[in-house]
């Protein structure tokens, strides 16, 4: 049988409807979700008072899920499973951040040990509680701990610094002084890790936003107390976040690829 051009396309455009896909096409893939791990200062929680993880996903064009949990400690987020919990979750290519540091001072050994403290030093150092009898470890060990755990699934780790607490209070301005310990603990949890595993000085990023915007602003992002902010200083701080990654502080993390344009601009 013997066929025209006019007859023939249609059956050839037909068939080539119904072939197979190449094996060589490209596959779509899921856009990952960020994971957040840490203490009040990003959690979600009652007014007048908010975290900052409850504003990071204005400035990504991916989904945010937020685990962190008020009075939390890198000790106790670990202990009652919670690093566990995000673990199942993730799947790979997701993206982790974890900030932990408000909590996680103080000593285990004492018998009034609150069961956030982390054993003082970075390495394999190990405590007894003084209430319980728990082997205690360092703050590092229980980020890079989890770290390892969660690159191993195939997520990406962020470690961010904590944020700082009030800079401006009584309008005198503190942002000169060292940073508290756990911020560099933080750095150094991120190069032990290695592979998969990234660094923001989230800490610096926000002193510098402060020294910009000055007391009296600063001041009212603080309605109770000196370390909870309010929402929109909580905004200012995920602001902050955003552009401490566009600016690779301390390198460049798996968050930038997809950060929201334009990205925030609140330090100099």
């Amino acid at each position: 049988m013997k066929f025209s051009p006019a007859t023939l396309l249609p059956l050839l455009m037909a068939a080539g409807s119904n072939a197979a896909p190449s094996q060589n096409s490209p596959r779509q893939t899921k856009p990952p979700t960020v994971y957040l791990a840490g203490d009040s200062t990003m959690a979600r929680t009652n007014s007048p008072h908010n975290g900052w993880g409850e504003y990071l996903s204005r400035y990504l064009t991916i989904s945010v899920v937020n685990k962190a949990i008020s009075g939390r400690s890198a000790r106790s987020f670990t202990n009652e499973g919670r690093f566990a919990e995000v673990e199942r979750l993730v799947v790979p290519n997701d993206i982790v951040i974890i900030s932990f540091g408000h909590n996680d001072g103080s000593s285990p050994n004492s018998a009034n040990d609150n069961g956030r403290s982390a054993c003082p030093g970075t390495g394999n150092e190990v405590c007894k509680s003084g209430k319980t009898g728990e082997t205690v470890y360092t703050y590092n060990h229980y980020l890079q701990t989890a770290g390892r755990a969660l690159i191993a699934k195939g997520a990406k780790v962020v470690f961010s610094a904590q944020t700082p607490k009030n800079l401006w209070q009584n309008g005198q301005w503190s942002g000169n002084y060292e940073p508290p310990r756990f911020v560099p603990y933080a750095a150094a949890a991120a190069r032990n890790v290695g592979s998969g595993a990234s660094f923001v000085d989230h800490y610096q990023a926000v002193t510098k936003t402060y020294q910009r915007l000055g007391s009296q602003k600063v001041n009212s992002f603080y309605p109770v107390d000196y370390t909870h902010t309010s929402p929109e200083g909580a905004d200012v701080i995920a602001q902050a976040f955003a552009q401490a990654v566009s600016r690779d502080f301390n390198g460049t993390t798996a968050v930038k690829p997809y950060l929201r344009n334009p990205v925030p601009n609140v330090f100099n």
